[in-house]
């Protein structure tokens, strides 16, 4: 029921190009030790990585500190960005969290993601710097630890923007993959990776 008020809420919101997409951004947050961090929703059990969505006439990159501040109370000097994805990652809702007679049809989300590593102490994550926070707990998790965390329907979006921005905070290479991930989440995130960044998948 909470997740169905979230998907609502953003439906309601500008940014919808002409296919049904939301202009959204994404935010992995390092630490100095290559942790991600991750947030619990409140009033859920969820987790995930702080997004949001663009307001009109609003860049990506000022979308993404605007969600920075609201969602984990970081201003731009808290940080240093180290890149984006160069292009947009897109994810479709299931069909029941899609509101058929909504103007525009908002069928799901085009996502500009962001690698951002932590200056300073963890004290400076803060969850009450907005009106209505998004998050009510958070923590430090190993790299790929998000894509079982995360609401099914987004799993292949993270495994992309976790593949593509990964070589900014490992220049060795990316760590494998979990062993223990299913056999059909591996051969669909080869697949993602070969057609949408057009690169040879890692085999973890």
């Amino acid at each position: 029921m909470m997740f169905r008020k979230v998907i609502n809420a953003f439906m309601d919101t500008d940014c919808i190009d002409p296919e049904g997409y939301r202009a959204n951004v994404g935010i992995i947050l390092t630490n100095n030790e290559n942790k991600l961090l991750l947030g619990g929703r409140i009033g859920a059990k969820g987790w995930q990585f702080p997004q949001g969505g663009l307001h009109a006439g609003e860049s990506s990159e000022e979308a993404m500190f605007r969600e920075l501040r609201e969602e984990v109370g970081l201003a731009p000097n808290d940080v240093d960005l180290l890149g984006c994805t160069r292009d947009w990652l897109r994810y479709r809702l299931p069909d029941q969290f899609i509101r058929k007679k909504s103007e525009p049809l908002c069928i799901g989300q085009k996502q500009r993601w962001y690698m951002l590593r932590l200056i300073g102490d963890d004290e400076r994550v803060q969850l009450d710097k907005s009106d209505s926070p998004e998050f009510d707990r958070w923590r430090w998790v190993d790299y790929w630890r998000p894509v079982n965390e995360v609401i099914y329907f987004k799993r292949r979006v993270y495994a992309l923007a976790l593949h593509e921005l990964g070589p900014l905070i490992y220049e060795e290479g990316v760590p494998a993959r979990p062993r223990w991930w299913p056999r059909r989440w591996r051969v669909v995130f080869d697949k993602d990776i070969k057609r949408q960044l057009g690169v040879d998948a890692d085999g973890g």
